[in-house]
């Protein structure tokens, strides 16, 4: 991407593209049964300029050319799934994330970790899971603490790789669960493994709601809160800190406080007078229910207008 797409800035000849974008987002997202990778490329497009409908659907097509070269319903369950996906797309096609991947705003956008073949774990999840869902395959995500896992086959089912080890080449097992970790090329996870994982990331132990499947939405949310933080860390890029905030307050549920953060990146951006008004709006919200805190959001308003003196 170039320096200015990846300021997320728009120009004024993007708006009416942009607000167009927007709104194909927010129709999406509460759609009966959201298109997770229709929605990762609209993300795409916000930071993007360059990326049009042709490149939107060049990535699809891409995700349905891998689709194609995995074997439909392989003997063996949700391990030959597993398997079967990461020899393609970790061995054939190089998808894994490194630490570096970490500190870049195209390992949170679905084309680029097409392109580059590396990304966030969530987002190479998202590729799993695209391509596998495409080829038939059981396939979930599991948004783990700290690191987003891919399963295949039935949730609630027994660990298939503890059960059966983790090579189980050649078995025929046909229920239970497989954990992979895209991140790593596809390693086969017990239930012991996504609990160190967790430990590593949060120092929390592995609680079974945490295998529960992600929907679409909350993988969403949890991308566009990768990129807030990207952005957070780097305060030149406070535009693409708006835009993601911007985003995720047109999902159907998102947490209130975001539109505290947003005010206050306004006032950080030295848009003092619209800060001002979206702190006072927010405090009438909260008005009913948390009277101090809608005090303080008020005097929060009063300050930053006093900044324009």
């Amino acid at each position: 991407m170039g320096e200015r797409a990846e300021r997320g800035e728009p120009g004024p000849e993007r708006d009416a593209a942009q607000e167009a974008r927007r709104r194909e987002f927010a129709a999406a997202a509460r759609e009966e049964r959201p298109d997770l990778a229709r929605l990762c490329l609209l993300i795409c497009a916000e930071a993007d300029p360059a990326l049009d409908e042709a490149g939107i659907d060049a990535a699809q097509i891409e995700l349905d050319r891998l689709a194609g070269l995995l074997p439909y319903a392989p003997a063996g369950g949700p391990g030959a799934w597993a398997r079967n996906l990461a020899e393609l797309l970790g061995t054939r096609e190089g998808f894994a994330g490194s630490p570096g991947d970490y500190r870049r705003l195209e390992s949170s956008l679905l084309h680029e970790v097409l392109r580059r073949r590396h990304g966030l774990p969530i987002l190479l999840s998202v590729v799993w899971m695209e391509v596998a869902r495409r080829a038939g395959a059981p396939v979930y995500g599991v948004a783990l603490p700290g690191h987003f896992v891919v399963g295949f086959g039935d949730p609630a089912g027994p660990d298939v790789a503890r059960a059966h080890g983790t090579s189980s080449r050649g078995g025929r097992e046909t229920g239970g669960h497989v954990l992979v970790d895209p991140f790593a090329g596809g390693r086969l996870l017990t239930n012991q493994d996504a609990a160190m994982l967790v430990a590593g990331a949060t120092g929390e132990a592995l609680a079974p709601g945490m295998l529960v499947p992600a929907g679409p939405l909350e993988i969403v949310q949890r991308i566009l809160n990768n990129i807030r933080g990207w952005a957070q860390a780097r305060p030149e890029h406070s535009a693409v800190h708006l835009w993601a905030l911007d985003l995720s307050l047109l999902l159907p549920s998102h947490p209130a406080r975001l539109r505290h953060e947003r005010a206050q990146l306004l006032v950080q951006r030295g848009e003092f007078l619209t800060g001002a008004a979206e702190l006072e709006e927010y405090a009438r919200v909260l008005e009913p229910v948390q009277p101090a805190a809608a005090t303080a959001l008020r005097r929060e308003a009063g300050a930053a207008r006093a900044r324009l003196n």
